[in-house]
Formats: structure tokens, sequence, C-alpha cells
């Protein structure tokens, strides 16, 4: 299943962690207005559930995790994707 995640605050990059470690999960796309320098840094590095234990890399248009790409929107009228 592809799925994008409007939204890579707290919940988001929560849900992202569950979904990275399904198989049958492919997270396509994630819209969010941070730069994705900041969303890298927060997702790799949570205060709760403690360091993500995977290569991550970004840049402009995506960020790579464990060599999965995944493309980066910062959108704020969701109806315009």
């Amino acid at each position: 299943m592809r799925v994008a995640i409007n939204g890579f605050g707290r919940i988001g990059r929560s849900v992202f962690r569950i979904m990275n470690e399904q198989n049958d999960i492919n997270v396509v796309a994630i819209n969010d207005l941070a730069d994705n320098d900041a969303l890298a840094y927060l997702l790799k590095y949570d205060t709760v559930h403690g360091e993500l234990k995977t290569k991550i890399n970004h840049s402009d248009k995506l960020i790579e995790v464990n060599g999965k790409k995944i493309d980066m929107m910062h959108e704020t009228e969701i109806s315009k994707i």
C-alpha cells in the first residue's frame, strides 16, 4: 500500500516510524511546512522514542530513509496537491 502523510509533527513522525517497519506499506510523500533539514533531524532524533537506527539523507525535494526516497511537499492548501 502506498501512503502519503499530511503533517510531520509528533504524530506524523510516530506513524511514519510504525509504517516504516511494515513490509506492505510504502510512504511515498510527506507534506509539512517545515524545511526538510529540520524534519530529517526530528525524525532521526526523537526525544520520546530515541534515535532512529537507520540512515537518513535529505535534499530540497525529498527525504531518503534506508534507501527509500520520499517526496517532500510544503503546501498549505492540501487541495493543490
